[in-house]
Formats: C-alpha cells, sequence, structure tokens
C-alpha cells in the first residue's frame, strides 16, 4: 500500500492537471460559442447562394463553362482541413480514417492545420502545398485557397478536387465529411448546402419548390455571364463555410473533451483522498494497537 506522502503527492499533482484542463475548458468554450455563431450565420448565406445555382441549372449545360466540365485522365486533388493544436478528443483521428478510406491512392493533398499535415506526411502522401488561416477565419484567406484550388484544376494536373472537412452538427456531434468541390455537379446543385443534412437533388428541388424558392428569372446579362460571375463566389464560399464549420467542430470537440478530463480529474481527487484517509486510519489503528501492546507489557 502507498504511503502517505506519496498519495498526497499524486493528489497535488491531479489538482494541477485539473486546474488547467479546467481553464482550457472556459477557454475552448468561448472560443466555441464564437466559432459555432460565425458557422450558423455563414450556412443561410451559403444556401442563398446555392438557390440562384439551382435556378440556373435548367439554362445551363457541362459545356458552359471549364469548373462545370468533367476533364479525362488526372489525378484527384483534396484539401483536407485539420487543427494546429491537439487536446480535441479523437476529431483529427476520425478524419484522417475518413481521408485514408475516400482517397486515392495517388491523390495529392493541399493541408490546412498542421496535425493532420504530419500525419499524412508521415503515411507518405504527396503534400503539395499547406496553408494557415486565422482563428476566426476571415473570408479573404479562404478566398486564396479557392482560388488556389480552381487554378489547380483549370491546369488540367487533376480530375477532381474533394475537401475533407469534420462538419459541426451539434457541441456533442461533429462528423468527418468528404465533399466535391470541382468539377461542380449540376445535379448537386440543388442539394443542400447548410451543412447540417445533405439529401439527394430530387427530394431538395420538392422542398423547395412547394416552399415557392424555384422561380423563373430573367438573366442580365444572361446565364452565361451570371454564372461566371456567381461560381468563383460559389466556390470560395464554400471552402469559407467548410473551413467554419471544421473550426466549430475543434472548439466543440476540445471544450468537451477538457470536461470530461476536468470531471474525470476530480473523480481521481475523491478516489485518491478516500484512499488517503484510509492509510491514515490504519497508521492511527496501527499505532493505538502497539501503544495498547507496550502498555500491557509493562503491566
Amino acid at each position: 500500500m502507498a504511503n502517505l506522502r506519496d498519495i498526497r503527492r499524486r493528489i497535488k499533482s491531479v489538482k494541477n492537471t485539473s486546474q488547467i484542463t479546467k481553464a482550457m475548458q472556459l477557454v475552448a468554450a468561448a472560443k466555441m460559442k464564437k466559432a459555432q455563431d460565425q458557422a450558423i450565420a455563414g450556412r443561410d448565406y451559403a444556401d442563398r447562394l446555392n438557390q440562384v445555382l439551382v435556378n440556373l441549372k435548367d439554362n445551363i449545360s457541362e459545356d458552359d463553362h471549364a469548373l462545370l466540365k468533367q476533364p479525362g485522365g488526372g489525378k484527384e486533388l483534396m484539401l483536407v482541413v485539420s487543427t494546429d493544436k491537439g487536446l480535441c478528443g479523437g476529431l483529427n483521428t476520425n478524419l484522417l480514417k475518413k481521408v485514408r478510406a475516400g482517397m486515392a491512392e495517388d491523390a495529392d493533398v493541399v493541408t490546412v492545420g498542421r496535425k493532420l499535415r504530419m500525419s499524412l506526411g508521415k503515411l507518405g502522401h504527396n503534400i503539395v502545398s499547406d496553408w494557415e488561416v486565422g482563428d476566426p477565419t476571415p473570408f479573404a484567406e479562404a478566398k486564396s485557397i479557392g482560388a488556389y484550388l480552381t487554378d489547380q484544376f483549370l491546369g488540367g494536373g487533376y480530375s477532381a478536387v474533394k475537401v475533407a472537412f469534420t462538419n459541426f452538427e451539434t457541441t456533442l456531434t461533429q462528423t468527418p465529411w468528404i465533399q466535391q468541390l470541382l468539377p461542380v455537379e449540376a445535379s448537386s446543385l440543388a442539394e443542400k448546402r447548410a451543412y447540417e443534412g445533405m439529401g439527394g437533388d430530387a427530394e431538395v428541388e420538392k422542398t423547395r419548390k412547394d416552399d415557392g424558392m424555384l422561380r423563373d428569372y430573367i438573366f442580365e446579362p444572361g446565364p452565361d455571364g451570371v454564372l461566371e460571375a456567381l461560381l468563383p463566389l460559389y466556390l470560395n464560399y464554400q471552402v469559407y463555410q467548410m473551413i467554419l464549420e471544421a473550426r466549430a467542430s475543434e472548439h466543440s470537440s476540445r471544450m468537451v473533451a477538457m470536461k470530461a478530463a476536468t470531471d474525470n480529474a476530480e473523480q481521481m481527487i475523491k478516489d485518491l483522498t478516500l484512499e488517503y484517509n484510509k492509510v491514515r486510519q490504519a497508521a492511527i489503528t496501527s499505532e493505538l494497537l502497539e501503544i495498547t501492546t507496550a502498555m500491557k507489557a509493562m503491566e
């Protein structure tokens, strides 16, 4: 059985750890609220932008724009959005499993976030570019990433561009997701882009028709001109919204992980305190027995 000094040392160590995890929990909770508000606020704009492209869908074809065409051959390019710091539960591990299951063996990788950049590099994947974004993320930084991905696709070296990120659903639920960014598929334009549940285009189109969201428009200067202006904005905003979802997921997961760590530390302190009291009581009892035995021996 451990002596009293060792138990006191363990209790002090666990208390110090508990103070650190509690502080990290409070910081993550503050950042989580801001990140969640930013992600949720961007969903309405993303959905409205998508509705305009839904209304354009019947007036365009894949030959109307290079970003809609399916090029032949070429490799796959995947943008992986992870975290810069750890201590956020299984967030990065789950995303890495999703990436490895959904990525072609010869695919090139663009990374946002240090954690999976290191992991993918160790696994031998070809990382062609790495980006750092602020927290909270400004649209200008996401726009630069979107423009880079678009240029890579238009350069003819890649047949598809996909994005792997963690979708924020609730504070307790974050789901790893892989979404094709380029080429923009006409069928996928009708899918909801609010990222809280993307359904098939037929079902979503029916819902939007019932709600009166689909209308006949007169396009000026014409569908081609509107498409030329909207598609880059659409792609850049998709990247931006995915990064926002990933940031909200990161802070939510870290807050939950640090709360669990704090609760475990407090329970461990209770268990160690109970053990300390038992050992102390046993020591006192042993001393009393020794004194009693000595007194009887002296009689």
